[in-house]
């Protein structure tokens, strides 16, 4: 059965946006490329999962024009994913999206038992937290940057229930003070 895998930057106090939206605070590794990280995060999956603003924002974005073919390749690969939005309000656009406004659970339990490979949840929070509160999420991978951000947006808010993890495994990026955390939920 597929997974539904959860993988997004945080910074160590638990944020995943500064207060206006800003992502400046990211830490840049130089052994790794965007590009890399990106064509890792996808290599093991063929659907990803948004949340309406995340999917406006970032759903259908492209590379500038001048990137280096690494990057390209990354978004191609990116946008080759099948793309299910969860939006309440929104019921489609002119993509190849599948719009989700009900029935998330079943919805998702029914995505996971087809055939195929596992499924990334980019996010935002509140689908995130949707997903938490009805135990879709089977695996956790967090990359903690080492910044305090102070104010922001958390990853975790208005979480009915506690949800005990059991460590998958941690990789270090020493040069950058990363930590890439994987966990199950058991």
């Amino acid at each position: 059965m597929r997974k539904v895998v959860l993988n997004l930057a945080i910074s160590l106090d638990g944020l995943i946006e500064g207060p206006n939206g800003e992502l400046d605070w990211l830490v840049r590794d130089e052994s790794v490329s965007y590009a890399d990280v990106l064509q890792e995060i996808l290599a093991d999956k063929d659907i990803i999962f948004y949340g309406r603003k995340s999917y406006e924002k970032w759903g259908n974005v492209q590379p500038e024009k001048d990137a280096d073919a690494s990057l390209k390749e990354a978004y191609k690969l990116l946008h080759s994913k099948k793309k299910y939005v969860f939006s309440k309000t929104v019921k489609g656009d002119d993509t190849n999206a599948v719009f989700i406004s009900s029935n998330i659970k079943e919805r998702v339990e029914e995505i996971k038992q087809q055939p195929g490979r596992d499924i990334w949840l980019y996010g935002g929070s509140n689908l995130i937290t949707t997903f938490l509160n009805l135990n879709l999420i089977d695996v956790f991978r967090l990359a903690v940057h080492p910044v305090v951000l102070g104010q922001g947006k958390p990853l975790f808010k208005d979480i009915k229930d506690r949800h005990k993890l059991k460590l998958l495994d941690v990789k270090g990026y020493y040069s950058s003070g990363i930590i890439l955390e994987s966990y199950a939920l058991q």
